[in-house]
């Protein structure tokens, strides 16, 4: 009796077994780039109270990228808390081929930003935190410039700054496109109703 009941105690474990694979095997689109890890602390009755700030910018190489801050009681925490909220500060890039449609200068508290598109093979031309966020984000030829802050939580911020004014602008453009397209209809519409009525007119004439 004992042999006869183990077979189906198997079979039942291996029926399970691929939710659990599935569930693992499940991968993000998006890759995740830590910017900077920063020890805070902070004064309590107690004593001091030491915690981390993490600041991640993710991206899937294709145009969407999220920026997030994180606090935790240890490093992985604040990570995780970090690309949570990244991840649901998800911009779409309003890209033209590889590069920016225009030229964009922002500023964020101290810190300066200027990006400008750049023909293909260019590269990215910067820096630091924000060519870090750039690798992940699908733009593959600019040239940009960091003024007056060398704070790296900042000059993300200005990016995304940057980047928020340019899909602003896109929208803007994409409002005016409709409309003159709608306008442009309308008038045909118009002419051709007239024309219709100008022959029926010349028949009962005749």
């Amino acid at each position: 009796m004992m042999n006869s009941n183990k077979p189906s105690q198997q079979g039942g474990g291996q029926g399970r077994r691929p939710r659990r694979e599935t569930k693992g095997a499940e991968i993000s689109e998006f890759d995740q780039r830590v910017i900077e890890v920063s020890r805070v602390t902070r004064v309590m009755a107690g004593g001091k109270r030491m915690r981390f700030r993490a600041c991640v910018v993710v991206g899937n190489h294709k145009g969407r990228i999220g920026f997030g801050l994180g606090k935790g009681a240890d490093f992985a925490l604040a990570v995780s808390k970090a690309v949570t909220r990244a991840k649901k500060n998800i911009l779409d890039l309003p890209l033209v081929d590889t590069t920016i449609p225009h030229q964009t200068k922002v500023k964020f508290k101290a810190a300066k930003l200027l990006l400008k598109p750049a023909p293909e093979g260019t590269g990215i031309m910067a820096g630091g935190a924000v060519r870090q966020a750039l690798e992940v984000s699908g733009i593959g030829n600019i040239a940009t410039k960091v003024f007056g802050s060398k704070n790296k939580v900042n000059n993300i911020q200005a990016l995304f700054e940057a980047f928020k004014l340019m899909m602003h602008t896109a929208n803007i453009k994409k409002d005016l496109l409709e409309e003159r397209e709608s306008q442009k209809a309308k008038k045909k519409e118009k002419e051709s109703i007239h024309i219709v009525s100008e022959e029926k007119n010349d028949e009962k004439n005749s």
